[in-house]
Parts: C-alpha cells; sequence; structure tokens
C-alpha cells in the first residue's frame, strides 16, 4: 500500500523552494528603500539634458592586493534608456588620479583607449599604505554604486567620501600573506553553459530577465572564454570550476565548456570539475561523458581527492539525489562517509575542498530557502569533520551568484568563500594565491571588453537590485589576506604545466 503522504512529495519539495514568511517579511524590508531609490532615479532620468552631458556610475572598488587596485565604472548619455533603464553607452577616456593624501591626488593611470565600461589598474602600491582615489570621464567624477542594502560600500575599505559625489574615496592595501608565493589558482562556478536569459527564477514570470543584444555571442559562452583567458592573464597555475557548469545538464553544452576549459588547459591536470544541481540530467551519463577522462573514482561518482605536491584538493558532488535543484543540496551517505575517511587519513595536510552548494548562507539580501545550502545536518557533519583536521583552509563554493566570505564559527581555521557567477555581473573569478604562511582571496572581473558590456547589462538583473546581493557587502568579502601554515606545500608555481 502506498504512503498517503508520499504521493505529495514533490509538491512540499517544490514548496521547500519558497521562502518563510519571515525570511519573506526580512527581505522586504531591506528591499523597499532600493525600490523607492530605483523609481527615484529613473525620474531624474527623465529630465532633459543637454546633448554634451555625461554621468559616470556605478564606481566599484572590484580587486585589492597589496600592491594593486583594480576600479571600474561606467558612463553613459544622460536622459536614455537601453530598455532596461540603463542609460545608453558614452564612449569616452578614463582615468584614475590617486595618491596618499586627499588633496594631493598627483598620480594618474589610465585606460589605453577610450570605452564606455572603463576598467584602470593602479600598480606599484604600497603594502599598509591608505591611498584617496576619484575615477574620472572627461572632467566628470564617477559616482559608486550604492550598497545601501547591505550597508557596505563598493568604493573602498573606509567610508571617506562616501556619498560626496565623487569623492575622493579611500581605501588600505592588505599586507601580503606570509612566506613565498607557492601557488595560484583560479576559483571559478556557475558557467550555465545553454543559459539565454540571466535572472530568471525557477520559470516564473518575475522578476524579469536579462538576455544579450541582438548579434552578439552567447552570453555564458563569452564570460567563460573571457574567464579562461584572465585567469591565464593573472598566472593562475590551476583552474577549479564549482559546479552548473551548463544550464540544464544538456550533452551538447557540457561538450561546449570542456571545449572552452581546455583553453586552459588539460582536465584532471591543470584544471578540475565537480557538477552542480543544474549539471544534473536524466541521463546521469552526460556529466562523466563530457569530462571523461578526469579524476572521478572507478565508479563514476564525481567527488574526488587529489595530491598536488602537498596541498591535497577535494572536489564534493553537493547534489547526488532525485529532485528538481530547488531544494538542498546533498552528497549522500555514500560520498559524506568517503569524505570524512579522506579527512581523517591526514588531518594536518593542507587541504582545498570545493563544491557547489555553500555549508552556510549568511547576511543575504534575498529570502533564504533550503534550496541555497546544503542540508543542514550533513553540513553540520562537514564542519564538524574540519573541526578535527586543521589543515583544511579553505571551502570553495558557487550556487548563491555572490561574493562572501565566511568563517565556520565551529572550525575557525577554515574560510567559506563564495564566488559570484562566471556568467553574469559582476562576472569574473577569484584568484586563490597560496604561499607558505597563508593565502589571499582575490576576485578579478574579466577584462574583455565583450565580457565589460554583458557585465554592465546584466547588473540590471532583480530589477537592478543584483549589485546589493552579487559584488560583495564589503571589499573583505571579495579581497581578504589569511595567515595558516602552508609549508607542507611542497609544489612550485606552473603546477599546471607540469
Amino acid at each position: 500500500m502506498r504512503c498517503c503522504f508520499s504521493a505529495h512529495l514533490p509538491a512540499l519539495a517544490a514548496l521547500s523552494a519558497f521562502p518563510g514568511p519571515c525570511e519573506v517579511l526580512r527581505s522586504g524590508a531591506r528591499l523597499a528603500p532600493a525600490l523607492l531609490r530605483t523609481a527615484s532615479t529613473a525620474m531624474q532620468r527623465a529630465r532633459s539634458h543637454h546633448p554634451d552631458d555625461l554621468t559616470a556610475v556605478n564606481l566599484e572598488l572590484v580587486t585589492l592586493t597589496e600592491d594593486t587596485a583594480v576600479i571600474t565604472w561606467y558612463t553613459g548619455i544622460p536622459g536614455t534608456d537601453d530598455g532596461l533603464g540603463h542609460p545608453l553607452p558614452a564612449i569616452t577616456e578614463g582615468e584614475v588620479a590617486y595618491g596618499t593624501h586627499p588633496s594631493r591626488l598627483n598620480r594618474t593611470a589610465s585606460e589605453g583607449r577610450p570605452t564606455a565600461h572603463h576598467q584602470v589598474e593602479l600598480t606599484g602600491l604600497e603594502p599598509g599604505q591608505t591611498y584617496y582615489y576619484q575615477a574620472r570621464s572627461r572632467g566628470v567624477a564617477a559616482t559608486p554604486t550604492p550598497l545601501h542594502l547591505v550597508r557596505g560600500n563598493a568604493v573602498g575599505t573606509s567610508t571617506f567620501g562616501f556619498g560626496s559625489g565623487g569623492g575622493p574615496y579611500s581605501f588600505t592595501t592588505p599586507q601580503p600573506p606570509p612566506g613565498r608565493l607557492l601557488l595560484s589558482v583560479a576559483l571559478c562556478n556557475d558557467l550555465h553553459l545553454g543559459e539565454t536569459t540571466a535572472g530568471l527564477v525557477g520559470g516564473l514570470p518575475l522578476p524579469r530577465g536579462v538576455s544579450q543584444q541582438p548579434g552578439r555571442a552567447p552570453y555564458p559562452e563569452l564570460m567563460s572564454r573571457a574567464l579562461v583567458e584572465e585567469a591565464r592573464r593573472r598566472g593562475a597555475d590551476l583552474l577549479l570550476a564549482g559546479g552548473d557548469i551548463s544550464a540544464g545538464g544538456a550533452a551538447h553544452d557540457l561538450r561546449e565548456a570542456r571545449r572552452i576549459l581546455d583553453g586552459f588547459g588539460t582536465h584532471g591536470r591543470d584544471y578540475f570539475v565537480v557538477r552542480g544541481n543544474h549539471d544534473r540530467s536524466q541521463d546521469t551519463s552526460t556529466f562523466r561523458t563530457a569530462f571523461a577522462g578526469g579524476v572521478g573514482r572507478d565508479d563514476g561518482l564525481e567527488y574526488f581527492a587529489r595530491d598536488l605536491g602537498g596541498l591535497r584538493i577535494i572536489g564534493l558532488d553537493t547534489y547526488v539525489k532525485t529532485g528538481n535543484g530547488a531544494d538542498a543540496g546533498g552528497l549522500g551517505a555514500e560520498q559524506l562517509a568517503w569524505f570524512r575517511a579522506r579527512l581523517r587519513e591526514a588531518p594536518d595536510q593542507p587541504t582545498l575542498v570545493f563544491g557547489h552548494h555553500p555549508l552556510t548562507v549568511r547576511d543575504s539580501v534575498f529570502p533564504v530557502t533550503r534550496g541555497h545550502c546544503l542540508d543542514r545536518r550533513q553540513a553540520r557533519a562537514v564542519v564538524d569533520a574540519y573541526a578535527s583536521a586543521p589543515g583544511v583552509f579553505l571551502h570553495h563554493a558557487g550556487h548563491t551568484h555572490r561574493n562572501k566570505r565566511t568563517v565556520l564559527t565551529r572550525a575557525p581555521h577554515v574560510t567559506q568563500q563564495e564566488v559570484a557567477a562566471a556568467k553574469e555581473y559582476p562576472g569574473g573569478f577569484t584568484l586563490l594565491r597560496i604561499h607558505s604562511g597563508g593565502y589571499a582571496l582575490n576576485h578579478y572581473k574579466s577584462g574583455d571588453l565583450a565580457a565589460r558590456q554583458w557585465s554592465e547589462r546584466s547588473r540590471r538583473v532583480a530589477a537592478g537590485l543584483w549589485p546589493h546581493h552579487a559584488l560583495g557587502r564589503s571589499v573583505t568579502d571579495r579581497n581578504s589576506v589569511t595567515s595558516h601554515d602552508l609549508s607542507g606545500v611542497t609544489v612550485s608555481r606552473g603546477v599546471n604545466r607540469m
């Protein structure tokens, strides 16, 4: 006899994808002020402007290392609209004036050519120094992306000049990680090959999604290729792709992802891939077939451990279950037992774990549901395993499409780093630089011009509220330095070309 409760399981699983009343109220309280500001901005744009007027907006300090800073902004034509509430591009020059005193911005850095999608890199900075800066286009000072929903600051590590209509703004460079640089690892996720509209949620008619402009390359392919190119340019020795490689697990999309990632190197040696909930299809062999020749176990399960000169890489498949992808992630009992055993074998070995679903999700602008992270009991078991394995230092996750750094309370030696989606705003990856005495995490937008164009267009996801969620509420959510004994790593730079 069939249990009457089991007949309703699909409906219950679907309901679990929706937030509870408290989550909705909490999120609504945060979103309401931003929606009012968006409406006010739209009304201001409707006013008449002189044809030579310029607007310089969306200023962001994306990357901050001990000696570099990457600053981006956009220039548009006031009073125009691209159909998404965004001004049409104004192609012009851009420069950043900066210095160590707010009244003496005596150094400048500029771009090689005029553009509307500006990206300027400051180099030769001094570690531990506070700098003041102002981004300008045609004499107009750029204003920052507002992050009032998350009490964040898109333009620096301090609030100097915030809200003053162009700065100057300030940041303080960190000290480098202790010890010598051993290798660099590009962390990425959510490529979504095959997707055609960004920002759709579960097929619902709202919120409105954002599509690529006619005649341009499909944005998942464009952004994935730009990611590979940028990762190589930034000196990544290894690349880890943390799930949702495809939009729906289709064989042709996974094959295309393989072709693009092969541009970085050889799968199973130069780069590693794990499966996300979007990568599962009715034919469970499609992912395995697309990435044949990798490091999966003999029984074909997409989880693995690999030793790279003292650095242990553990890849997890966080959706080993039957479902529609909207429910919580799950490792399955067999994989969880295997994972615990691997950590017990060498608890002190420097270890990096990556999988698609986060273990925990904190400080989200949007309502948090069960589908945002791993099953609670299994997440607790993973963290308990970390508590007994001092060699684990980083857990890389995707799925939330945002940059967020979280120190795990019950295993404080482990940082969970959520990395924003490669496929849309801000569009890029996080570079992990491993030193003998610690590590740095730095987020980079893809510098390719077509990628910058799509990144700017796709910031309109969620009615323009997407930056509040995806960029990172503070610079330290996307750029951080942590001390940790990694002297057990003996591999040298260039590991992925061995």
